[in-house]
C-alpha cells in the first residue's frame, strides 16, 4: 500500500498517489474528497461544466465556455504542485481548497 493517510471528521483513510512532495492537498469541498488522481479532478471538473483541451502533449487543460479561465495542470500527477492547486481555487472560487496533508 503507498499513498498517504488523511485524517478528516473522525474518520481516517488512505488517500493513494498523493502530490510528491508538496505537503498539500486539493479537496473538493461540497463532498470532502481529496483529489488523488486526474480521473477524479476530470470527473469534477466535466460535472462542473469545464471541458478537456487537448492541444499540449506535456499539460491537462481545461477551459469553461462561459469564462476565459483556462486551468492547465502537468500531465503527470506527481508533478502537481501547490500553485496548480492554488489555480484551481481561484478559478473555481467555493469548490476546492487546498489543505496541508496533516
Amino acid at each position: 500500500m503507498s499513498g498517504v493517510w488523511v485524517f478528516k471528521n473522525g474518520v481516517i483513510r488512505l488517500v493513494e498517489n498523493p502530490p510528491a512532495g508538496s505537503g498539500k492537498v486539493l479537496v473538493y469541498e461540497p463532498t470532502g474528497e481529496v483529489i488523488s488522481s486526474y480521473s477524479s479532478l476530470e470527473r469534477i471538473l466535466t460535472g462542473l461544466g469545464w471541458e478537456r483541451y487537448y492541444d499540449d502533449p506535456d499539460l491537462l487543460q481545461f477551459h469553461k465556455s462561459s469564462s476565459i479561465d483556462l486551468i492547465s495542470v502537468p500531465k503527470d500527477f506527481s508533478k502537481l504542485k501547490s500553485v496548480h492547486m492554488y489555480d484551481i481555487v481561484v478559478k473555481i472560487p467555493n469548490k476546492f481548497r487546498v489543505r496541508d496533508m496533516n
